[in-house]
């Protein structure tokens, strides 16, 4: 069964909303009971909820101001000023050292999918000598499934979704929204079919706990899902909404066709803190024609157990897009291609170690690596995207086959590879990692039996490197 509290995320993350409320700086400042106006409730059965907050005149003075939706006769919501329901008010005045109450209603039927999922407006505040100021306002308006948390505690807080001996499917019918980790428990199975979109909270994530079973069977067509549940377009590019698909030792995890963005780290494989270290001898994590991006630490960090992945980008992380220490892994076709700016980022794309840094009482605990990658792409934006980290008394083994590597300096461990070449991707800025037809890659592969490549697309004889198979 679940441990209820004992556990302590291995990695978490606190991610600050930007308020748009300021301390008073002068006499026309209002200040609000809350910088956002959340509707979380409307997921259910409820169509139509009303919420209210408070706007105060901290002043010696009065405060007249004007109060309109930004939305207008669009917006999705309705507000009520002083007891009249408009979307407009000239000339409110609130009192000095006094309040005003505004109540927020917002009108949504959460049975019609064609809604769209997120309705987003603010409420705007001009005041004086034109200062502006707003309270956001903030609901989902398409039916969904809801998954919260009712254990654990602080950054560890999960449901069970699929429990001991349980086999539970997720489909596309509707959205799931997890608040907190989704648990798939100990012998417990969950299926996640093509198509199905999984939007994850602040601090949530996916957990596959050991010795359990996960299935993500996206299609070419229907890939599944992964991504925070702020959906504005701004945050497409954002990092850290969310937290991980944890995976735990002895788990059997399939993940196909998948898109995994925005979250801290995107895919993390490693012991339970405080079990007894042993490599699964069979390949129990296998990740196949899968997109991981735009991440805040690592694309995918796994310690001391095996993964496998074929036809996969790994792209745009704060960290390493890869870091494996300790462990037995198979990489094929893999791009893994960091030009990641939204902060310097320190380490290579590509770290391979015998030795484990940072995680609980395994620190500094080495283990033998047996690390192998065929046709593969490994680039970015600093110098040399490719380290090993080897201390005595245990095995690191790392072959690159047939690979473009970006690395400084010379290696036994690199065969038959090209070394700091242009990839000549279509366009890093959006992250397609396609060919064009001058990029040194193609027919530079081994035929490995591969067939097809991210996209469907025949493999050549000899392939390309990489994700991608260059379409004539």
């Amino acid at each position: 069964m679940m441990p209820r509290i004992s556990l302590i995320p291995s990695l978490f993350i606190i991610l600050c909303l930007a308020v748009s409320c300021n301390k008073p700086n002068s006499d026309d400042t209002l200040r609000f009971s809350t910088p956002i106006v959340h509707f979380d409730t409307v997921f259910t059965a409820i169509g139509s909820i009303t919420r209210n907050f408070t706007v105060h005149n901290p002043s010696n003075s009065d405060i007249t101001t004007t109060i309109f939706l930004a939305g207008g006769k669009n917006s999705y919501y309705s507000i009520n000023v002083n007891g009249v329901s408009g979307i407009s008010f000239k000339d409110v005045t609130i009192p000095k050292k006094d309040s005003i109450f505004i109540f927020v209603k917002v009108n949504i039927n959460p049975g019609n999918i064609n809604e769209p999922f997120l309705v987003t407006d603010s409420i705007v505040f001009l005041t004086g000598q034109q200062r502006k100021q707003d309270v956001k306002l903030l609901a989902y308006g398409q039916d969904a499934n809801y998954i919260i948390a009712n254990q654990g505690s602080g950054n560890l807080r999960y449901k069970v979704v699929a429990g001991e001996h349980e086999t539970v499917t997720w489909t596309k019918n509707k959205p799931y929204v997890v608040h907190g980790f989704a648990v798939i428990d100990s012998t417990g199975t969950l299926i996640i079919e093509p198509g199905t979109r999984v939007y994850f909270h602040n601090n949530s994530g996916l957990w596959a706990y050991r010795y359990s079973n996960l299935e993500v069977r996206g299609t070419l067509d229907e890939p599944v899902l992964c991504r925070g549940d702020r959906l504005e377009k701004w945050f497409d590019d954002d990092y850290a909404q969310w937290s991980k698909i944890w995976i735990n030792e002895g788990a059997k995890v399939s993940i196909n066709n998948a898109i995994i963005t925005n979250a801290f780290i995107g895919v993390q494989v490693e012991p339970l803190p405080g079990k007894d270290i042993a490599i699964v001898p069979d390949v129990t994590v296998k990740i196949e024609n899968t997109i991981i991006k735009n991440t805040k630490h690592c694309g995918v960090l796994s310690r001391f157990l095996n993964v496998d992945m074929t036809n996969c980008v790994i792209a745009n992380n704060g960290a390493s897009g890869l870091q494996l220490e300790g462990g037995k892994y198979t990489m094929k076709h893999i791009t893994i291609a960091n030009y990641f700016n939204q902060a310097e980022r320190k380490v290579p794309t590509c770290y391979v170690s015998n030795v484990v840094s940072g995680y609980y009482n395994f620190s500094d605990t080495p283990m033998d690596i047996n690390a192998e990658f065929i046709n593969c792409i490994i680039t970015g934006k600093n110098e040399t995207e490719v380290e090993f980290k080897k201390v005595k008394g245990v095995d690191l083994e790392a072959t690159f086959q047939n690979c473009l590597v970006k690395a400084k300096s010379g290696s036994t461990n690199f065969v038959e590879c090209l070394r700091n070449k242009d990839p000549k991707f279509i366009d890093t800025t959006k992250l397609d990692f396609r060919l064009q037809a001058s990029s040194p890659v193609i027919g530079k592969g081994k035929d490995i039996k591969v067939l097809y490549d991210i996209l469907g697309n025949p493999r050549g004889n000899p392939p390309d490197m990489g994700a991608y198979q260059y379409e004539h």
